[in-house]
């Protein structure tokens, strides 16, 4: 009981635990799903990249926003997203700045070749056959930004900083397909004679290539069997035999294998293994000396090999077919062997490790650094082995990212210390070394700091960071700065005063009458003197003033001339010349003048005493008189340094030269400056650079074909015949030692040959006695020399050796030229002015003026010729090459003008006015002088400036009217009209002239008051009345409806009323007339006005102001100023003269090398640049800025290569032979019509080095061989176009060759036929149309024509293609049909068409009246004989045939209907009218409704 209740405990207990476990582990689960969910749920997301900031080059910084987002969208914290995962938010790029652009630059392709624009779908669009001009395509190219220095791929952001990217893709067309265009076919080839069947051919070539997928062109060439073949007779051979010679085999050793095989092959080289070896030891022999020799720059041998190569010959015959050797035997047969160079190909050492990278640290650039290695040849190309390539390979280093990896490069500067304390002794030290360095010292010393050199570099945030003190040859250029300036220590008793203080701010803002702006400066006594010590100096020195906003307060001030020359005094002529000023010698004190004058503002001069004469300007001044003035110069330079590095032996002289400078120029009669500034010697010690030249040992003996070879070819045995012998040739120095070959490859003279062909002579071989000497000329070369060899031996009895065209037995030449004749050439030179000593260039090297005229020398150019009026060098006739003759070049002379006259009174004497001064014509330019300002017709030239008279500074004065005076005569009651008088005086009214009476012409004289009037004497009993009062004033602005009034009033009533006059008057305010209105008036700019002595620079231009009334008349300037009227505010201005500068020109150049080495067209010149050009009125510039002069006259020797020879094949009648052309040396004059004269070899130089400019291999073809032809001649250039335009910038122009069959059994070793295309300029569109024949028997021609008339094959559309062949459709099977021309069924002569209405035969009926030709049209030839009468031709056409070609029915036929039936018609209302019945009477019938017909569409209608 008590272990099952403990079983069912523990079962329980367990029961229990089993779920919390299963309960704890969903738990987890569901926390892990909702963890995995969570990072699911939340992402990063980034921003754009920002704008790169910071430093220029790659220190520049770039950054973006980075956030988390839920997936949902909506923006979160960023601790819900994994942090490890979080994008950078900046990053380094580089900061483009505006320097780059010279940095960096697109780099763009060519564009690819045009394709077709692809479908939706990616599918390429094909060539359809609905093609008409062109098909839609895509051109591509590559586009990518570079650094120019070396080419490397940047980003494009840097490059589209500076202008955008360039396209990278355009559309273009694709022409359709076009097919190969060839010509027509030539005519047939003549049939050969020779009996037997035999074939003749034509050929065609290619005009145009196919292109864009067209077809290709077809064969070019056409052969057939020969119509008529020609028997061959009794004994005559049906074949021909030829000795066909093949191609030489490479070149190759005797091996041990092919000795093995003697004896087996077709060729008898039979053998034993001692003549193997005997011809190894042979060859060793020759080449003992090859082998010996080892290189001194490596351990492997020059090896040299002499091989053999052979060539097959072989009999052919006519039918292409080998035949036995026997048949084509001759007297000579070829060589099938010879001796041959083994090719080796250049062989080159091992590259050499990089050298270290010229850039080693960042300077802020991008400029990339450099490395390099080299190699060294080992020994050359021999043989048509591949020649050596390059010895030397550099790339760019250090190129990454802008060397941001590499260190900052140091920078050197100068720096200096602080001064140091000042010192006495070095000065004392100077004066008496012996000096107590104890005592206490004082006096004037020096002050002295350091100046080093120093190293700056630039740190990380791109700022200067001073280093240590370097060595001074790092800094380039010397210090600027002083290390050392003199000083003074005051001694024991002297009076010390400090500094001077800084100025201090200036006391007024302007200066008026009363005060003036003022600054201070002081300085303070430190310690008094004491006894012989030096006295301080005076109170008032102590304290400095100078003046400050000088202008007026109110805008009067004093104005100054520039101080005048200094001139000599005789008031002061006492001071002698041991006066001292300023520290400096005189010679004698003058004095120095200056206008002083008052000016006010907009007024121009006014009185003085209106401006303070507390700071009036002084007008006197004493000065220096100049002293005469030596000439100083500097003392010789260094001799310049002579070459450090080796030269030329052949080289010029070295010199090194020395100069000095003049510092100082004589003045007012001080010695002149020495002739000699420059001086030149030569070098001594000179280092000349080693000489190389290249050794060559003796020719070793002739190596020909081995025995073994020669022996198995026809059984030869003797040992001669051409083979080939070698040396050694070595690169040594002058003391004979061996270096390095390529030393002399660089240096030397090319490398001598080092194998030649020779000769060992047979035993049938003609053999000569040695040449004789030439024989001696009777005359110059008119006439010839001659000299002769003889036969020797057995060679004068056989017969090959008499011929003298193969063995000549005498040579002739021309003689040699001993007179000579010289012609001159060409035009004269011009002039040139002569400069023979150093001395002149330095003088105009530092003193600016080169010698522009004077004497010259002219030079004309002189030819030497022979008799044979050939050119020859100058030398033999014993001249330069020129005719020199003097000349002259006259000197410009400038244009002269007087001086300024005096300037004359003002123009006007009241308000402003206008004065002048002038200057006339002296001398007029010429030569190219200085130019005269433009003058008017009396060649003055003048200058104007405004000026101004105070108005009312003369005016009328009047006295008093006199009694009034009547006629006493008629009279007697002396009352009533009279006349009074008065006097007037012209007066000075300005408070200086105090009411003077002047002339009277200084008055205005249209302002002359009146000095007469009438007057009146009132009589007893009449009215008396006042004088009329003054007329009021009108208002502003004058208003002509305003009236103006004066009165009068009544002194005494008369007896009488009502007679008194009126009292008042009135007027209107007229314009200019009674009313008038006032402004300021503005005079021009004046020319622009320099201080006195100046006559360019800086000046002013001034305009004066004054008041003017309405009618033009000047007034006082008060007027204006009571009606307050605005004032213009600039009436000065600044302005410049231009200085006058005489064009500055360089020195002349050297003269240049000629232009043509020989001839007569070869020029020298030398050419000057205008360094500043002329200003103002100064001489201008001359236009001749280079000058010519002809070359010595040499004759032009030069290489021309003759034509090439008809292909000759050695030994033989076809196979492979050679082409030879000569080459010979011409002399000509080097004109284009010049005549070429034939001479020494010699005198042309070095032959070609290619063999290919004298031999080219060729082809002789055999009978019955398949051979290709000649290349045809190059078509004319065609453009590809679409609708008649150029599609291209450049055409095409083809040629092409093809194959002869001369045997159809051989056809099928016959080659490919060839065609070759080539680029052209200037080509043509040309159009391909169709051409047809006139039709016969029902066919026709058709062919393709090009538009300039060429008849062709290909160009043409097929599908365009017209008909060739005409057939009737249906075809005619009726009797007596036939099919005609026009391609329908017609009858024969005496039948007629009867036509169904579909416009086809019918039948054919016969025509009425001609039975008698029955028989004739039954018969054969009736029916096929061909129609061709005229009476036919004309009547053709009325055929009674009523349908058209097209089955309609012909006009006639409705005609004729028509016509048919207006007459039947006719007949039957005829008939009608001629058979009615009268007419009975009927009633009239009921009147009825219109009745309308409708139709309705039936047919019944």
């Amino acid at each position: 009981m008590i272990l099952r209740d403990s079983w069912f405990c523990a079962h329980w207990a367990w029961q229990r635990t089993r779920r919390f476990m299963v309960v704890l582990a969903l738990l987890l689960l569901h926390t892990s799903s909702l963890e995995g969910r969570k990072s699911h749920q939340f992402a990063w997301k980034t921003g754009h990249w920002g704008h790169c900031i910071g430093d220029c080059g790659s220190g520049g910084v770039q950054s973006r926003v980075v956030w988390c987002v839920h997936s949902e969208g909506w923006t979160t914290h960023h601790s819900n997203c994994e942090l490890t995962d979080r994008p950078e938010s900046q990053r380094s790029c580089f900061k483009i700045c505006d320097w780059h652009l010279e940095l960096f630059e697109w780099e763009v392709s060519e564009w690819y070749i045009c394709v077709l624009v692809p479908f939706a779908h990616g599918e390429v669009k094909p060539r359809t056959s609905e093609c008409v001009t062109a098909q839609h395509g895509l051109q591509h190219r590559r586009v990518q930004c570079i650094q120019k220095m070396n080419r490397t791929v940047v980003a494009n952001d840097i490059c589209e900083y500076f202008s955008p990217q360039p396209p990278m893709e355009q559309a273009c067309l694709i022409p359709c397909p076009r097919d190969c265009v060839v010509s027509e076919f030539s005519s047939w080839s003549v049939c050969n004679r020779h009996c037997g069947k035999s074939l003749q051919h034509r050929t065609r070539s290619v005009i145009a290539p196919p292109l864009y997928g067209g077809t290709k062109c077809p064969n070019l060439t056409e052969s057939r069997v020969c119509n008529v073949p020609i028997s061959c007779f009794h004994g005559e051979e049906k074949y021909t035999y030829s000795l066909k010679v093949g191609p030489w085999s490479k070149c190759r050793l005797l091996h041990l294998k092919e000795m093995n095989m003697i004896g087996r092959t077709m060729l008898d080289f039979s053998s034993d293994s001692t003549e193997r070896s005997s011809f190894k030891l042979q060859v060793v022999e020759d080449l003992h000396h090859f082998h010996k020799f080892r290189s001194h720059y490596n351990s492997k041998p020059l090896d040299i090999e002499i091989g053999y190569q052979t060539r097959q010959v072989r009999c052919t015959r006519s039918d292409g077919k080998n035949a036995v050797l026997s048949l084509c035997v001759q007297e000579t047969m070829p060589l099938t062997f010879q001796s041959c160079l083994m090719p080796k190909d250049c062989e080159m050492s091992d590259w050499s490790s990089w050298s270290s990278c010229s850039r080693t640290c960042h300077s802020g650039d991008l400029s990339p650094g450099f490395r390099s290695r080299t190699r060294s040849i080992k020994h050359i190309a021999v043989g048509g082995g591949r020649e050596c390539p390059e010895t030397e390979e550099r790339e760019a280093c250090n190129t990454h990212a802008g060397g941001e990896h590499l260190h900052p490069c140091p920078r050197y500067s100068w720096k200096t210390s602080e001064w140091r304390e000042c010192d006495v002794t070095l000065l004392l030290e100077q004066q008496d070394p012996r000096h107590d360095k104890q005592t206490a010292l004082c006096g004037g010393g020096i002050q002295i700091r350091e100046v080093y050199c120093a190293q700056t570099t630039l740190d990380e945030t791109h700022k200067l960071k001073e280093g240590e003190d370097v060595s001074e040859d790092l800094c380039e250029d010397p210090p600027s700065t002083s290390k050392m300036v003199t000083c003074e220590v005051p001694c024991a008793m002297d009076c010390v005063v400090a500094e001077w203080s800084q100025w201090s701010s200036c006391s007024h803002s302007c200066s008026s009458k009363n005060s003036e702006g003022r600054q201070i400066r002081t300085r303070s006594i430190l310690a008094l003197p004491g006894e012989g010590g030096k006295p301080c100096p005076p109170t008032r020195t102590l304290q400095e003033y100078r003046l400050c906003n000088e202008h007026s307060c109110n805008l009067v001030y004093w104005e100054t001339s520039l101080w005048s020359s200094c001139s000599e005094n005789i008031l002061i002529t006492a001071l002698n010349a041991s006066v001292n000023w300023n520290g400096e010698a005189t010679c004698g004190v003058g004095m120095q003048t200056r206008k002083v004058f008052c000016v006010k503002n907009n007024s121009g001069q006014i009185p003085a005493k209106r401006c303070p004469e507390s700071i009036r300007p002084e007008a006197v001044r004493p000065c220096l008189l100049p002293c005469k003035k030596d000439c100083v110069v500097t003392p010789f330079s260094e001799w310049t340094r002579c070459p450090t590095t080796c030269q030329m032996g052949n080289g010029t002289t070295t010199k090194q030269s020395r100069y000095r400078i003049i510092i100082q120029e004589a003045a007012n009669g001080g010695q002149e400056c020495p002739d000699t500034l420059y001086e030149e010697r030569e070098c001594e010690d000179i280092h000349l650079c080693p000489v190389y030249s290249w050794k060559v040992n003796k020719w070793s003996q002739c190596v020909l074909v081995p025995d073994s070879v020669r022996q198995g070819v026809l059984g030869l045995n003797e040992a001669c015949g051409h083979g080939l012998q070698s040396r050694v040739v070595t690169c040594v120095l002058e003391s004979n030692r061996s270096v390095d070959m390529s030393e002399c490859l660089k240096w030397a003279e090319p490398m001598p040959p080092l194998v030649q062909d020779c000769l060992v002579p047979c035993k049938d071989d003609c053999t000569f006695t040695p040449w004789s000497k030439f024989t001696a000329c009777t005359s110059d070369c008119e006439s010839t020399r001659t000299r002769r060899r003889t036969l020797t031996g057995r060679s004068r009895k056989r017969d090959k050796c008499q011929n003298t065209e193969v063995y000549p037995q005498l040579e002739t030449e021309p003689c040699p030229c001993t007179e000579f004749t010289t012609r001159s050439h060409g035009n004269w030179s011009e002039c040139i002015i002569a400069v023979g000593k150093m001395e002149l260039e330095l003088e105009r090297r530092f003193h600016g003026h080169a010698k522009e005229c004077g004497e010259g020398i002219c030079f004309q150019a002189l030819a030497c010729y022979d008799k044979t009026g050939r050119l020859v060098e100058p030398s033999h006739c014993n001249h330069s090459g020129y005719i020199e003759q003097p000349c002259m070049v006259p000197c410009p002379f400038d244009c002269k003008l007087s001086d300024w006259s005096s300037w004359a009174p003002c123009s006007s004497s009241c308000g402003t006015g206008v004065k002048i001064r002038s200057r006339w014509l002296k001398e007029k330019p010429y030569n190219g002088g200085r130019p005269c300002p433009k003058l008017d017709p009396k060649n003055q030239v003048y200058e104007a400036v405004p000026c101004y008279s105070k108005c009312n500074q003369y005016s009328w004065k009047v006295e008093p009217w006199s009694p009034c005076e009547t006629n006493s005569e008629q009279n007697s009651l002396l009352c009533g009209d009279g006349i009074q008088t008065r006097k007037n005086r012209c007066v000075n009214t300005t408070e200086e002239g105090g009411e003077e009476t002047v002339a009277h012409m200084l008055c205005n004289q249209s302002e002359i008051p009146v000095e007469t009037q009438k007057c009146i004497i009132y009589c007893p009993g009449e009215c008396v009345v006042s004088a009329w009062s003054h007329w009021n004033q009108c208002p502003q602005p004058c208003n002509p409806n305003t009236m103006q009034t004066r009165t009068r009033h009544v002194l005494r009533s008369p007896l009488k009323p009502k007679t008194c006059p009126e009292s008042s008057q009135m007027r209107p305010c007229v314009l200019n007339h009674n009313c008038f209105q006032y402004h300021y008036n503005l005079t021009d700019w004046s020319t622009c006005q320099l201080n006195e002595n100046a006559t360019c620079g800086q000046g002013i231009r001034n305009r004066l102001l004054s008041c003017v009334r309405s009618d033009g008349k000047a007034i006082n300037k008060n007027y204006c100023e009571k009606l307050n009227l605005e004032k213009p505010t600039k009436v000065i201005i600044d302005c410049h003269v231009e200085c006058v500068v005489n064009c500055q020109l360089s020195e002349w150049s050297t003269w240049s090398e000629c232009s043509h080495t020989c001839g007569f067209a070869g020029q020298m010149l030398r050419t000057r640049s205008v360094i500043m050009p002329a200003q103002g009125e100064g001489r201008p510039c001359p236009d001749e800025l280079t000058l010519f002069r002809s070359c010595v006259i040499k004759p032009c020797y030069s290489w021309v290569l003759g034509e090439w020879s008809p292909c000759k094949v050695e030994g033989g009648q076809c196979g492979d032979g050679i082409q030879v052309r000569n080459l010979t040396c011409m002399v000509h004059d080097g004109s284009l019509s010049a005549a070429s004269k034939q001479v020494e070899s010699a005198l042309c130089g070095e032959l070609p080095s290619k063999d290919s400019a004298l031999h080219l291999p060729c082809s002789v073809p055999c009978p019955g061989d398949c051979h290709l032809t000649e290349w045809s001649e190059w078509s004319p250039c065609e453009l590809t176009c679409i609708d008649g335009r150029s599609f291209e910038t450049k055409g095409r122009q083809s040629r092409s060759r093809t194959f002869i069959i001369q045997s159809f059994e051989n056809q099928d070793s016959c080659p490919e036929q060839e065609v070759e295309t080539r680029p052209c300029s200037g080509g043509k569109c040309y159009n391909y149309v169709w051409k047809t024949s006139l039709w016969q028997d029902n066919e026709r021609t058709a062919w393709c024509q090009r538009s300039d008339g060429v008849n062709v094959t290909g160009g043409c559309s097929i599908r365009m293609q017209p008909a060739t062949t005409r057939h009737c459709n249906p075809a005619c099977r009726k009797p007596f049909s036939y099919c005609t021309q026009t391609g329908v069924c017609g009858c024969e002569r005496g039948y007629t068409e009867i036509m169904r209405s579909n416009g086809f035969l019918d039948y054919c009926m016969k025509i009425p009246g001609l039975e008698d030709k029955k028989a004739d049209v039954k018969t054969n030839a009736a029916k096929h004989k061909p129609v061709n009468s005229k009476m036919h031709d004309i009547f053709k056409g009325w055929s009674i045939q009523p349908f058209n070609q097209d089955g309609r029915l012909k006009i006639w036929v409705y005609g004729v209907s028509a016509g048919g039936f207006l007459i039947l018609v006719s007949l039957i209302f005829t008939s009608y009218l001629v058979c009615k019945k009268p007419k009975q009477q009927q009633p009239v019938p009921p009147q009825q409704k219109c009745l309308t017909l409708a139709y309705d569409g039936d047919v019944d209608m």
